[in-house]
């Protein structure tokens, strides 16, 4: 399924608003302008607040973006009260082609360019152990550990929202918790959900492993990537599932 990327759908938002403006202007029934006016209204400040919070500007950069639109609506409206020359119908539709034109071009070459691509690598095996000094019947029974990364890329030149893949895991094989779900996550930051233009980002991608705390030798598991955790495996496995998430930008 095709996603339009941040940029071009915060471009589609400005460009919408420049052509409701233009036909506001060009309509010459009360009513109609009116509405064309509000909507246009309506659509940049749907604009704005996309682009504070997909492009993350900052309290400097939200001030100065605030400050600019004010400055652009106090300009509109000091034009029109002045009295903005009615441009003809032919030039109205004229505006209004050039903007779908550009607007098609803009969806096109974000098609043209592809999504973010995500591909996770696991490591051929993971062996944890309980440290000494944690030695303790009431210690947590698990042992956080690296299983792999998952690595993604943006070929396009827009920015791109980042929504890594979904993974869990289970434990097969002559294991001490046979069937046991596993909990694997990512080292991605809680508020990072951007990808740049021509960018690639790779995180680690860990699991929380079950080992008894009084345990004194280690435990080594193999891992593999699938989605069956019902059938035998010779080693104690880890399989790591992966299933993709549903991005919305």
């Amino acid at each position: 399924m095709f996603d339009l990327s941040i940029t071009v759908k915060a471009a589609l938002l400005l460009l919408a608003f420049i052509a409701l403006f233009v036909a506001g202007v060009a309509l010459e029934r009360d009513v109609l302008d009116v509405v064309a006016f509000a909507l246009s209204g309506v659509t940049y400040v749907v604009f704005v607040g996309y682009v504070v919070v997909r492009y993350s500007p900052g309290e400097t950069g939200t001030f100065l973006l605030l400050a600019m639109s004010a400055g652009l609506f106090v300009g509109l409206g000091y034009a029109l009260r002045a009295g903005i020359p009615t441009p003809s119908q032919r030039t109205a539709a004229a505006a209004l082609g050039g903007l779908l034109i550009v607007s098609a071009g803009l969806v096109g070459a974000d098609a043209l360019s592809g999504g973010v691509a995500y591909d996770v690598q696991t490591n051929e095996s993971v062996t944890v152990s309980v440290p000494e000094t944690e030695h303790t019947p009431n210690r947590y029974p698990y042992i956080e550990a690296e299983v792999g990364t998952v690595t993604a890329s943006n070929p396009s030149p827009f920015l791109r929202a980042l929504d890594l893949p979904s993974l869990s895991g289970c434990l097969v094989g002559p294991t001490e918790h046979p069937d046991d779900s596993v909990f694997i996550n990512t080292d991605i930051k809680w508020d990072e959900d951007t990808i740049g233009a021509s960018a690639t980002k790779s995180y680690a991608v860990r699991a929380e492993l079950p080992i008894d705390p009084n345990r004194t030798e280690s435990q080594t598991y193999a891992i593999e990537q699938g989605h069956d955790c019902s059938t035998e495996r010779s080693e104690p496995t880890l399989v790591v599932q992966v299933s993709q998430s549903d991005t919305i930008d």
